[in-house]
C-alpha cells in the first residue's frame, strides 16, 4: 500500500452531482457553499466579559446574512464583525483602568499545583511546543519563498525544555505536541521526545512533521515514547505534492507511513490544507486512503496570515464544503476527548479510518480551547493569533520551576476568548511556521 490513484476533478461523481448552487453574493467560494447556510464567523457577543471589565454587553441574536463581494481584507467583514469591532474598541479603552484589578484574579495562595483555568472557565491541559521555526519545505500557504534569514542559534535547549515541561505538568498539562517549523530538523528531537515522555504527569507526547525524516527516525521515535504523529500531506498526487512543497518525495512518504502503521503503535493522523481549487480531488483521495487504513485525514481550513493574504482570498473555502458532504453520505461526528485538539472527526461503518475537519472560522471554534503555545525562543502565546507574546526564558535559564508555575497562572486572566480571523486580523502571525499552527 504505497500509492493512491489521482482522481481528476472533472471525472468525479462528486463533481457530476453538485450539491451546492451558485449565489450572487458568494465570496470566493465559486458557489460551493451558499452563504445563507453558512455559520456566522464570529461568536455572538456574550453577556459577561473577561477579567478586564465587568460591564455587561447585550448579546447579539443569531441571524443569517450575506457578505458583499470582497477584494481586500478590509471588506471581508460581516455586520456582526463590525459590531464586535466597535465593542472591542470600547473594551480596549477600559483595559488600562481595569489592568490594576487583574492581580485580584491571579491565585494568591501557595497552591502552585492548581490546574490552569482561564477567565472563561476553560481548563488548559494541552501544550504545543515549537522546538524550531525552521522548515525545509516551502509550502505556498505557509512559506512560499522558503525560510527567510538564518536559523536562530538560541533555540530552547534540552535543559530548558525539561524545566518548561516540569512546570506545565505541575499545572495540569496532560498532552504535549512538538511542532516547528519542522521539529525533526533538530538533531536532538529524539532526546526531547524521551525527556517529555518521562516527565511525571504527561500522558501523551505528539509531534507534527512534514515527514521528511520519517523513514529514518520513526523506530527511534517509537522507542523514545512518541504516542501520536501528524504528517502534512496536502495532496496524494505526486506532481501536485512536489509543486506545493518543493520536494518530489510523495511515493517514499506514503511507503514510510505504511511502514509506521505496520511496525509501530504510533497513532497516525494526516493534515491537509483545504483549498477551493483542489477540494473535491483532495476529499476523494483522502476517502480512498482511509478506506483501509486506521488513519485520520484532517482537512484544515485555510487561515489567513500576513504573508499569505493573496493566496487566502483566491483559495479559501469554507469547512462546510467537506462536512456537508460527509454528513450527507453516512458519516457521523464523534465527540472530542478532553485533551484533544480542535478537530471534529467523522466515522463511517464502511471505512477503517476517519475524516477530520479543523474549522477556525466556524462559530464557537474557540469555546473549547484547551491549549497554550510556547515558541522555540521561550515565548508564551496565549492564542495562535494573539497580538503579542510573553517571554519566560529567564525562568527556564534559571531552572525556576516554581516561578514559572506562578507566571503561568498570572497569564490566565488575559488569555483572549477567541481570535479575530474573521476581521482579517491574524495578530503577529506572519506565517504558520513561526509557532507551528
Amino acid at each position: 500500500m504505497t500509492t493512491v490513484p489521482h482522481m481528476t476533478l472533472l471525472n468525479s461523481n462528486l463533481r457530476k452531482a453538485r450539491l451546492y448552487t451558485p449565489s450572487p453574493n458568494s465570496v470566493m467560494f465559486d458557489g460551493h457553499v451558499p452563504l445563507s447556510s453558512a455559520h456566522a464567523l464570529l461568536h455572538p457577543t456574550v453577556n459577561s466579559i473577561n477579567a478586564f471589565t465587568h460591564s455587561a454587553i447585550p448579546s447579539v441574536a443569531s441571524a443569517s446574512f450575506s457578505w458583499p463581494k470582497a477584494t481586500k481584507p478590509a471588506d471581508f467583514m460581516s455586520p456582526f464583525t463590525q459590531l464586535a469591532r466597535s465593542t472591542l474598541t470600547t473594551l480596549r479603552s477600559t483595559k488600562g483602568s481595569a489592568a490594576a484589578s487583574v492581580s485580584s484574579h491571579v491565585p494568591q495562595t501557595n497552591d502552585t499545583d492548581a490546574l490552569l483555568t482561564d477567565g472563561f472557565s476553560r481548563r488548559l491541559t494541552y501544550l504545543r511546543l515549537s522546538i524550531t521555526d525552521f522548515c525545509n519545505f516551502r509550502c505556498g500557504y505557509c512559506l512560499p519563498n522558503g525560510y527567510q534569514g538564518k536559523r536562530p542559534d538560541n533555540e530552547l535547549t534540552l535543559q530548558e525544555i525539561e524545566v518548561l515541561i516540569k512546570a506545565f505538568a505541575q499545572v495540569g498539562t496532560k498532552k504535549v505536541r512538538l511542532t516547528g517549523g519542522e521539529p525533526s530538523i533538530r538533531k536532538d528531537v529524539t532526546q526531547i521526545i524521551e525527556q517529555v515522555k518521562a516527565t511525571p504527569g504527561i500522558q501523551t507526547v505528539a509531534m507534527t512533521s512534514n515527514g521528511y525524516k520519517l523513514g529514518k527516525h520513526v523506530a527511534n521515535w517509537q522507542q523514545a515514547g512518541l504516542d501520536q504523529l501528524n504528517i502534512s500531506v496536502d495532496s496524494f498526487d505526486p506532481a501536485t505534492f512536489k509543486q506545493m512543497t518543493g520536494f518530489d518525495m510523495l511515493p517514499q512518504l506514503l511507503q514510510d507511513m505504511d511502514t509506521l502503521l505496520e511496525t509501530t503503535d504510533i497513532k497516525l493522523k494526516l493534515n491537509g490544507i483545504l483549498m477551493e481549487e483542489t477540494a473535491y480531488d483532495s476529499l476523494l483521495a483522502a476517502l480512498h486512503y482511509v478506506k483501509t487504513r486506521p488513519v485520520t485525514y484532517r482537512f484544515i481550513e485555510f487561515m489567513q496570515t500576513t504573508d499569505n493574504s493573496d493566496l487566502f482570498f483566491a483559495q479559501h473555502a469554507q469547512s462546510a464544503l467537506i462536512t456537508d458532504y460527509l454528513l450527507s453520505h453516512g458519516w457521523q461526528a464523534q465527540d472530542r476527548g478532553q485533551n484533544d485538539g480542535p478537530a471534529m472527526e467523522y466515522t463511517h461503518p464502511d471505512y477503517v479510518g476517519r475524516i477530520g475537519m479543523i474549522a477556525p472560522y466556524a462559530a464557537h471554534f474557540c469555546d473549547s480551547c484547551n491549549r497554550l503555545r510556547v515558541s522555540s525562543l521561550g515565548k508564551v502565546h496565549l492564542c495562535l493569533f494573539d497580538q503579542g507574546n510573553y517571554d519566560i526564558r529567564q525562568y527556564l535559564q534559571q531552572q525556576d520551576v516554581a516561578g514559572l508555575v506562578q507566571k503561568l497562572h498570572e497569564f490566565m486572566p488575559i488569555k483572549p476568548e477567541h481570535h479575530h480571523l474573521a476581521e482579517s486580523n491574524s495578530g503577529i502571525m506572519h506565517n504558520l511556521s513561526m509557532i507551528g499552527g
